[in-house]
């Protein structure tokens, strides 16, 4: 799997530590703008990558490169993972997938077209302890609640306060919060239980119309599940599945799921098998070894839960009020 990369973040030092550990997969290119050279420059020599581009379709017509791994802001993602797939390059692409329903179907139907992989670069439901947390759903009984909370005060939320409106938090890049920190959750409950019947978005929203932090709710037949998601304001983060016999308690941040305690009657089981701290291995571990075996099944069966997740992302949004872009251009 030999990759070339979209994107300068922080995401993609992670995801490139990450790489360093996942055996046949290799980094050897990196796309950036031209005025960010120096944040690639410095990438590319932390990681020996040979090649920068600031070119995009000369990185695509590179015959070496497998992968593209997008880590752009979240409404180029559409663009330049749908040039990529004609391009014949199968694609990683950063949550949240797309911008719209239509946007990633689209991408999903040229994928198929033309036999390649496509992979939405979410964290959280190929973690270990995220299995852990599916082989014991069983042992609550019938589940009654669900809490998830991701919140992180956002640096940029500072500076959007004093009138700049950085990408994560303006329209025009498909920003905000239910986008940045609530999509984990989403993901989270999506995985285990499916669409839910009904899903209502109230949101916190900076006078541009982006949300800054919100709560959705989605209500499945027996139980309801409550995610929140906040960039304007701190929080303890943590999911609770809740049953009749006992509760789970997923620790930490929902897109790294650091421990799983088991609650049953009086007794606390403390459980963890993520031998490594970077969340993105294993996520990489998994695409690497489903490209290597050219399991399409187990590819394809990914991105109709990642549509799952789309649409209800979308339902979220448009209950919320939250317009991007995009949606105009419809």
């Amino acid at each position: 799997m030999r990759i070339g990369t979209i994107g300068t973040g922080p995401i993609v030092d992670t995801f490139l530590s990450a790489l360093d550990n996942v055996e046949g997969a290799d980094c050897i290119a990196m796309y950036t703008r031209p005025n960010s050279t120096s944040k690639a420059e410095s990438l590319a020599a932390k990681y020996n990558v040979k090649k920068i581009y600031t070119d995009l379709e000369e990185m695509y017509s590179n015959p070496d490169i497998d992968f593209v791994y997008i880590a752009s802001p979240n409404s180029l993602h559409f663009e330049q993972a749908f040039k990529a797939l004609q391009q014949g390059k199968n694609v990683i692409c950063e949550k949240p997938f797309t911008s719209t329903v239509r946007e990633a179907e689209k991408l999903i139907e040229l994928a198929k077209e033309n036999n390649l992989m496509l992979f939405e670069a979410i964290s959280n439901i190929h973690l270990p302890n995220f299995r852990i947390v599916e082989e014991n759903l069983k042992l609550l009984g019938d589940i009654k609640v669900i809490q998830c909370n991701y919140s992180q005060l956002s640096s940029r939320y500072l500076k959007l306060l004093e009138g700049e409106i950085p990408n994560i938090f303006n329209p025009e890049f498909s920003g905000g919060a239910l986008s940045d920190l609530n999509i984990y959750n989403l993901h989270f409950v999506i995985k285990l239980f499916g669409q839910p019947e009904k899903v209502q978005y109230m949101a916190n929203k900076h006078s541009n119309g982006i949300d800054t932090s919100g709560i959705v709710t989605m209500e499945y037949s027996g139980f309801v599940a409550q995610c929140v998601g906040s960039k304007d304001t701190n929080s303890m983060n943590f999911i609770l599945i809740q049953g009749e016999n006992g509760f789970i308690h997923v620790v930490g941040d929902p897109n790294s799921c650091t421990e799983v305690l088991l609650h049953l009657g009086d007794k606390e089981v403390k459980l963890n098998n993520q031998a490594l701290s970077n969340r993105l291995y294993y996520e990489l571990e998994t695409f690497n070894q489903i490209y290597k075996e050219a399991n399409y099944v187990k590819c394809y069966g990914l991105l109709d839960h990642s549509l799952s997740v789309m649409k209800t992302y979308e339902r979220a949004r448009e209950d919320g009020g939250i317009v991007f872009a995009v949606d105009k251009q419809a």
